[in-house]
């Protein structure tokens, strides 16, 4: 018998956390942000100021548990590819979304389009292009239309 075996069978197991094969990932892993992302929020959310906004804004204090269970469960999927704490922050970015989302699809005022409408691009009306024909844009756009614009590489402008 194997050496590993035998410790199973004597009731001697390894405390070896739950990893997943590299080749075991979840389906909508994209929807995890970075770990500081959730660390920063959470410390915004707690933040005197934090509380001060939510004050202000819902009358009391939101419960920031949330953001520090995310994060928690980020650091054990970056960490330790533990596929349940990425289920669990997919889970909670999920509910997050359809809250945000919430009054988007309760919108029953304004009808959704299929389909841009079939006149979007048509010409702008003759006072608005007659306005715009001298703005820096309407000039730019015409030098490169006609391919007299010249190297961006001799001359970059940098705000500090």
């Amino acid at each position: 018998m194997s050496e590993t075996k035998e410790k199973e069978d004597s009731g001697i197991t390894s405390l070896k956390t739950e990893q997943a094969p590299s080749n075991l990932e979840p389906e909508d892993k994209w929807l995890i942000r970075d770990c500081y992302v959730y660390k920063d929020e959470y410390k915004e959310c707690t933040s005197f100021r934090g509380r001060f906004h939510q004050y202000f804004i819902f009358g009391e204090p939101q419960d920031c548990k949330q953001w520090k269970k995310d994060y928690d469960n980020c650091c054990k999927w970056e960490d330790k590819k533990d596929v349940k704490a990425a289920e669990a922050v997919i889970q909670s970015e999920r509910s997050r979304r359809m809250e945000r989302l919430r009054a988007h699809y309760r919108n029953d005022t304004w009808k959704k389009r299929d389909a841009p409408p079939a006149d979007w691009d048509k010409p702008l009306p003759e006072w608005l292009a007659k306005r715009d024909e001298n703005t820096y844009l309407t000039q730019k756009a015409k030098e490169i239309k006609e391919g007299n614009i010249e190297d961006a590489k001799d001359g970059f402008c940098s705000i500090m």
